[in-house]
Parts: structure tokens; sequence; C-alpha cells
């Protein structure tokens, strides 16, 4: 049996399971109807991903039953973990990420597929393939571009905030005042979001251990499990929050200025290619070509 054969029996059994889903959402009864919801209860928050909220009805609709049923544990945590570090657990949850996942990486292949053979495009079956495992990685692209931005965001806004937190309690306030005076200051930040989610599980009754530590796994950077590092030794050694902040301080603006001194050093390198390829032949036909071309004439 060739790979045309294989792939063409593949297509037909991801047809037939897009069949059944849509079949298995019409004649579904109520209860299953109802569980096509956050297994929390609660609803999500409306995505920034204009991807995500076009997918949410149709992966609902056909998919969210069937990514339920998946039950590989390992899959799942790793899936949870990249919501979380991603700062997307109010928009989405792992059915529905999954379901999501489930429902592109049928249905780009089904279309490709048809439209192949409608219009006879010649598509290699190898294409097909492809338009599948894309449609299982555009919410994991999606997860990991939110993640990045998050930890860029982290990044610039860490320094300042360490100096308002070593500035207010050198005047005398604790450290959860001074989380809250910066919380209600900042806005639009990651990072003051953050603190107002510590707040908010202090506030409920967490310890403000459990809480920085679900702070520094959230974010998953090591800046920031250093910081929450610092402060639970300053607690448990009872060392004043003050001057570890002001310490904390310093040391992040030394390295953020490495930072930027490695981003300049390499930016400078960077121009290094297109200076040769574009800049150095221009310079030397301007200035070897006249020449070239007085010898030529006089040849």
């Amino acid at each position: 049996m060739g790979i045309a054969e294989i792939l063409l029996i593949a297509s037909l059994l991801l047809l037939g399971v897009a069949v059944y889903l849509f079949v298995s959402f019409f004649l579904g009864e109520e209860d299953q109807q109802a569980a096509l919801s956050w297994a929390s209860g609660e609803e999500p928050e409306k995505s920034k991903s204009s991807f995500i909220e076009f997918s949410r009805p149709l992966a609902h609709r056909f998919a969210l039953n069937l990514a339920k049923r998946w039950k590989l544990q390992t899959y799942r945590k790793r899936i949870h973990a990249l919501i979380k570090v991603a700062g997307l657990s109010r928009e989405l949850n792992v059915d529905e990420f999954i379901a999501i996942q489930m429902l592109w990486g049928i249905l780009f292949p089904i279309f490709f597929s048809l439209v192949n053979f409608s219009l006879q495009l010649g598509f290699s079956p190898l294409v097909i393939v492809f338009m599948g495992v894309l449609g299982v990685y555009l919410p994991v692209q999606y997860c990991r571009s939110e993640r990045n931005q998050r930890k860029e965001a982290v990044l610039l806004d860490l320094p300042f905030f360490i100096d308002l937190l070593a500035l207010a309690t050198k005047a005398g306030m604790d450290f959860v005042g001074a989380i809250q005076k910066l919380v209600e200051k900042a806005e639009d930040s990651v990072l003051a979001n953050e603190f107002a989610i510590v707040l908010q599980d202090t506030k409920l009754g967490r310890s403000r251990k459990e809480a920085l530590r679900d702070m520094a796994e959230r974010l998953d950077m090591s800046e920031i499990t250093s910081f929450v590092a610092v402060l639970l030794d300053a607690d448990a050694t009872g060392t004043s929050i003050a001057s570890v902040l002001q310490q904390q301080s310093e040391q992040m603006r030394m390295e953020r200025f490495a930072r930027a001194e490695k981003a300049g050093a390499r930016a400078s390198q960077l121009m290094l290619l297109p200076m040769m390829i574009f800049i150095l032949p221009a310079v030397f036909i301007m200035v070897f070509g006249p020449i070239i071309l007085q010898f030529m004439g006089q040849g």
C-alpha cells in the first residue's frame, strides 16, 4: 500500500470523525449539552484573540465532549501549565484548549482535501497532513506568544515596582500595604495584576508565602523566582523587608543595564550582514566604477 492510499484512508477517517461529532451534537441529550461549559461552571472572559473567540462556540458544539474524554494526564498537566504561564486561566481551560486543537486539527485537513479534490489543485498529501498539524499547533502558538509578551512586560516593570515597594516600606508601610498601594496606582500592568492576585489570595486566607510562590509559578521567570525567594528568606530570618527590597532594586537595575548592553552589542553584530550585502558593494561601485570604466575606455 502506497503513501497516497494511506493518506486517503486517513482523510476518510478524519471525515468520519467529523461526521460523528456533528451527529453527536444534534442527537445529544440535554444534560450532555449542559456539560458544554467549563468544569468550574464559570463563564470564561472574552479573549483578546479573535481566533479563540471564533473557535470557542464551534469547539463547544462539536469537540468539547470529546476533549473531556481525553484522559492523558501528562498532556493535560502540560497544557494547564502553558495556559497558566500565558496568563490565560480566565480565558481558557484545558478542555477548551484541547477541543480547539481537535476542531482545527480535523477541519483544516478536511477543508483542504475538499478544495484540492474539487478544484484539482494538485496539493501534495503531505500538505494536507501539514494543515492538520498546523491546526493543532495554533492554540499552542497563541499561548506561547502571550507568555513571551507577559515576560517582556514584567521585565520592564519589575525594577520600577521594586523601587516603589522599597520606598513605601521605608516610609513605614508594611509589605502588604505597599503592594496594595502599588496595585491601586498602577494601570494596565501584568505585574500589578499578579500582585493583585496575591492580595486576593491573602484575603481569602492563604499565607503570604503560598501566594507569592503561586505568583512565581504563574510567571515562571528566574527574576521573579529569585525575588520571591529573597522575600521569603527575609521573612524566615527576620531581616528588614525595606533593606532587602533596596538591594533587589539595585540588582535588578544592574541586570537591566546589562541586558541593554547585550542587546546593543547584538544589534551592532546584526548590522554587519546588511552592511556587507548592500552598503559595501555600493561603495565599491562608486569608488572603483569610474576607474574601471576609464581603463576600459583606454583599452
